[in-house]
């Protein structure tokens, strides 16, 4: 079987690959991640995720490169990985009582051939008091997460509902259809 290289550095993709028990390597991927203007988010997720993928399938033709990109987003307005505690504590703020989108795009290029999707997964967050927001921002410290939380860990206790085809792919990495894709190139999953 060819190699398969996820094109990430991220510990939370890592994690998520390797429940489908299939060995893989990880490479930093050389893409960039800038804004584009006008951009929607869902097409910034689809194409960084892409970007990613191809940057890595250029080195490595004989592997089969996973890219994964997620933008989340309140309305109009992307809500990068926060890099900080203030910065944490004012986006949760403003997600407090709202209905945030998580665009989750993941690209798999084996034998020139790309494979791509995008799975949008809509959390609603409760009415956030500031001390609350304060406390889970100490404890939990999530500033290299899109949107300032973890679902999977203390973060699920801000929310009032997730609607989501495929619940892996709000931590980062859609499973579900990642799975598939695997298959459809040769993998057995399981």
């Amino acid at each position: 079987m060819r190699p398969v290289i996820l094109a990430s550095t991220s510990p939370y993709r890592r994690a998520l690959l390797e429940r489908l028990g299939v060995p893989f390597e990880v490479v930093r991927p050389a893409a960039t991640e800038e804004h584009l203007a006008r951009e929607m988010p869902r097409d910034r997720a689809l194409r960084l995720s892409a970007a990613k993928a191809k940057a890595v399938a250029a080195q490595r033709p004989d592997a089969v490169v996973i890219g994964s990109d997620q933008v989340a987003s309140l309305g109009s307005r992307v809500l990068d990985k926060p890099g900080d505690a203030e910065t944490c504590r004012s986006q949760l703020a403003a997600l407090s009582g709202q209905t945030a989108r998580f665009h989750t795009g993941c690209a798999v290029i084996a034998n020139g051939e790309r494979l791509i999707h995008l799975d949008t997964t809509a959390v609603v967050f409760r009415t956030l008091t500031t001390e609350e927001i304060s406390r889970y921002v100490e404890r939990e410290k999530p500033f290299d997460c899109a949107g300032g939380f973890k679902v999977e860990a203390l973060g699920i206790t801000l929310m009032e509902s997730i609607e989501s085809r495929d619940p892996t792919a709000l931590i980062g990495l859609p499973l579900i259809w990642l799975a598939s894709a695997l298959r459809s190139v040769g993998y057995q999953v399981p």
